[in-house]
């Protein structure tokens, strides 16, 4: 068994999850995938790529299970369409691109202080946030 294995299975097993073959193969995809955010569908066509018979409704429930285990963060980008990626503990915003649908992370520690300046000048108390800007890429900005 793979290193990689032995702690992806160490990793299900701390979260209270049963180290099945379809939540190893799916953390593996997020996990060795180039895109860091993937769709339902982007994962179940890699699967689909790898002659695995691992079906769609297999993959949203697996997603799900990750999200509320904090293995994945999910973000609605693209119309609502939800997107995830491995929650590596650091908060990140988003830049997205409404020409391509490039996604781009960018972390500004300004914006992060002064967020929690407003907050505390309203008296709220912030326990997390997400910010996602749209516009055009530098390469679609450069196409008009």
């Amino acid at each position: 068994m793979s290193r990689t294995m032995t702690s992806n299975i160490e990793e299900l097993k701390s979260t209270g999850l049963k180290a099945t073959l379809p939540r190893l193969k799916i953390l593996e995809i997020f996990q060795q995938s180039k895109q860091r955010h993937l769709t339902a569908e982007d994962v179940f066509r890699v699967l689909l790529e790898e002659r695995s018979d691992i079906g769609l409704a297999t993959v949203y429930r697996v997603l799900t299970q990750f999200e509320q285990a904090g293995i994945l963060m999910r973000s609605n980008f693209d119309g609502g369409k939800a997107v995830y990626e491995l929650d590596e503990g650091q908060h990140h915003d988003h830049f997205i691109c409404t020409g391509c649908g490039k996604v781009e992370e960018f972390f500004d520690h300004e914006i992060e202080a002064r967020q929690q300046l407003i907050a505390k000048q309203r008296g709220w108390q912030v326990h997390d946030h997400a910010m996602s800007l749209y516009g055009l890429c530098a390469k679609c900005a450069a196409g008009h």
